[in-house]
């Protein structure tokens, strides 16, 4: 059962099909979240961090790798430490994979957005 008062927060991407669909299913059941356009309004690196870990990731599972600025970068290079991903991360927020969605129940990043029906 959902709980509708439960406070949701989404970092989303209006053009991210998995972002857009995380979405439908938090309004579908009747919560209106908190959209932050992470883009525009990055999270600080302590933020992401630990959003990362409550979803219970690593910070590779986190960066996006298909963007243009991961290969320009050179973010693929494997001795680069965590701590330089998230500066990377922060720094260039769509990066940033998406969408995380945050609630009392949990942290995911909900790829596929039926993900974030564990947390509702």
């Amino acid at each position: 059962m959902v709980d509708r008062t439960m406070r949701v927060e989404i970092w989303h991407r209006p053009t991210c099909s998995n972002s857009r669909g995380a979405l439908e299913i938090i309004l579908e059941a009747g919560i209106e979240p908190v959209i932050v356009d992470y883009v525009n309004n990055p999270p600080d690196k302590t933020r992401l961090k630990k959003a990362i870990k409550d979803a219970g990731l690593r910070v590779r599972d986190a960066i996006r790798s298909k963007e243009p600025e991961y290969q320009a970068q050179g973010l693929g290079d494997p001795a680069l430490s965590d701590d330089a991903l998230l500066r990377a991360m922060v720094d260039t927020p769509k990066l940033i994979n998406r969408p995380f969605v945050f609630t009392a129940k949990g942290t995911r990043l909900c790829r596929p957005p039926e993900t974030v029906l564990e947390i509702l």
